[in-house]
């Protein structure tokens, strides 16, 4: 991190491809890495997770500067980009590995992720029950090098997520 003012944010849902190229262009948001967590294998490769069976999720690692964005902000954005009530389901991805999850490193995001889950179920906002998990974070490994910044790289490549207003 740049910043001593910077956090973290950590989320997945779904393809860890179109997470991340909604939550890069957002001010305040400094830097972007995708990788895998919640799994049981050591530095698990994209192979691996795609098969289901390392238990990891797709997962997109924030910095942002809460000076600029706030945590909750980010959250609210994260329940606008992909739908909250598919278990291990995002559009066309299927399994556990884009299972939705925010994963938090501290009781106080953890608090802020659940209070926004709260907030949306009262309002109704969706018309099934929220499944995201709110998870304390494990080791987050990075992905390899070629599916960091995918779509910048790539495009025209694979996206199924939108950001709905």
């Amino acid at each position: 991190m740049s910043s001593q003012n910077e956090q973290i944010a950590i989320f997945a849902g779904g393809c860890f491809w179109g997470v991340e190229e909604i939550f890069r262009k957002i001010p305040g948001v400094t830097e972007t890495r995708v990788g895998y967590l919640g799994g049981t294998t050591e530095h698990p490769t994209y192979k691996e997770v795609c098969t289901g069976k390392t238990g990891h999720a797709e997962a997109l690692e924030i910095v942002f500067d809460p000076a600029l964005i706030s945590y909750e902000q980010l959250v609210h954005t994260f329940f606008k980009m992909h739908d909250p009530t598919t278990p291990n389901r995002q559009h066309n991805d299927v399994g556990t590995q884009y299972r939705s999850a925010i994963f938090t490193d501290s009781e106080e995001q953890s608090t802020i992720a659940k209070k926004v889950i709260c907030e949306l179920e009262d309002r109704r906002e969706f018309q099934k029950p929220i499944v995201t998990q709110v998870l304390k974070a494990p080791i987050f490994w990075s992905a390899e090098e070629e599916h960091q910044e995918y779509l910048i790289k790539n495009p025209g490549g694979y996206n199924c997520h939108i950001l709905r207003s």
